[in-house]
């Protein structure tokens, strides 16, 4: 796997300045929807950059965006720490990073979408469901009819 550039700079340059705007910053980036990488956070922890939750198999979920455990092998190979995941523009880079992947295996779809959560068909479906509810009340998408 490939972790872009963008990610490793945040991390020796700072995030102070790219705080107020990463979800843009990131999605624009990565060429995702930024506002669906909100939804996420939104969905996953309110919000919270300092959000740690142990799961029933172990693994952890960390920030905002509650990136997995599983994923801490490849992001420390490309120099992305796991206690890096708590400053909150370096959660959103990797959540952009790791929804771009579920994209380019999906297609811009809300299996993609879905798929950020779990690969599981009856998860993945459940989990876009949620994001498009979230999509809906906050006016980003037409109420289904």
């Amino acid at each position: 796997m490939w972790l872009p550039l963008g990610l490793s700079l945040l991390l020796f340059h700072g995030t102070a300045r790219a705080q107020q705007d990463c979800f843009e910053q990131a999605g624009t980036y990565q060429g995702v929807n930024p506002v669906v990488l909100r939804a996420i956070a939104w969905l996953e922890s309110k919000g919270d950059a300092a959000a740690v939750n142990r799961n029933a198999n172990g693994s952890v979920d960390v920030g905002q965006l509650q990136i997995n455990s599983i994923h801490f092998g490849a992001l420390a190979r490309h120099g992305v720490p796991s206690g890096a995941l708590t400053d909150a523009c370096v959660n959103v880079y990797v959540a952009a990073w790791l929804l771009k992947q579920k994209m380019v295996r999906h297609g811009n779809t809300w299996r993609a979408i879905g798929a950020y959560h779990s690969e599981s068909p009856v998860r993945r479906d459940a989990y876009a469901r949620r994001i498009q509810r979230i999509l809906v009340a906050w006016g980003e998408l037409p109420a289904a009819r």
